[in-house]
């Protein structure tokens, strides 16, 4: 069951076929696919033929062969039809090596109408920002509100009981499915890691993960509080784990460019 993303929908509704990328960004897995299949659905629906809608998902290692610029180009153009409006939509783009060149040269094309997804801010620093100023749109993309959540349940379900779930379980579309709080715990401690790892260590160049999971912890127990690097790295201090407040200000940097929190 697909759960109605309708405000997000309707941003991809108000845009299409206007002559911008649509750029979704999110935390990882907070829905950016699903989104599509939902706007791809609505396409068919509004009588758009299945050949004029072309969609890569590069977490799909079937893709890979098209995680280089030119590979993708490629193979976009060969499956354009001529002469009629084709919607492209490229998911996880921030895989592909010099995406942005790609991006840039499908735009080009007026037939093109091109959408693209990725899961932290990097993605959009640096060549895409300045190669694309001015010519793009963001949806800045987020899990479930709590109404979405309750769409997912019977009419019948209590709605204090959703809300219990809801709090505990997360907003992750994912969780809705999953049957035992031992599952959700599993599912947002593996998300959490990949954000971690993937996102912050592995970019950030982080050289202590441990004392960076600490800074977090820290934040997620002073969520809506006022926080500078240096009250930080005062506490972490304190606590016995002593740390600049220079690297409070790269791992706050970090997390927020990750999409794991915002300021």
């Amino acid at each position: 069951m697909l759960i109605p993303r309708t405000e997000y929908l309707n941003f991809l509704i108000d845009w299409k076929e206007q002559q911008i990328i649509k750029v979704i960004t999110g935390i990882r897995r907070c829905g950016k696919s699903t989104l599509f299949e939902l706007f791809q659905e609505h396409l068919l629906s509004c009588g758009v033929a299945p050949e004029q809608i072309i969609a890569i998902n590069f977490e799909d290692v079937d893709n890979e062969p098209l995680c280089g610029y030119k590979e993708l180009y490629e193979h976009v153009k060969s499956r354009m039809l001529p002469g009629k409006m084709n919607y492209i939509f490229l998911d996880e783009i921030q895989h592909v090596a010099h995406y942005e060149k790609a991006v840039d040269s499908l735009f080009l094309q007026k037939n093109a109408d091109v959408y693209i997804t990725g899961s932290n801010a990097y993605f959009m620093s640096g060549e895409l920002a300045t190669l694309l100023s001015g010519r793009y749109v963001e949806l800045k993309m987020l899990p479930l509100s709590f109404a979405e959540y309750v769409s997912a349940f019977p009419d019948t379900m209590n709605r204090e009981e959703l809300y219990r779930r809801y709090v505990y379980n997360s907003s992750f579309p994912y969780t809705v499915e999953l049957k035992s709080r031992k599952q959700v715990h599993t599912y947002l401690d593996g998300l959490y890691n990949t954000v971690v790892l993937n996102d912050i260590v592995e970019r950030r160049r982080v050289q202590n993960p441990a004392m960076l999971k600490s800074v977090i912890r820290f934040l997620f127990d002073n969520i809506g509080n006022t926080c500078s690097a240096k009250r930080i790295a005062d506490a972490m201090t304190s606590a016995g784990r002593k740390i600049a407040s220079r690297t409070v200000e790269n791992y706050l940097e970090g997390i927020t460019d990750s999409l794991l929190m915002y300021r």
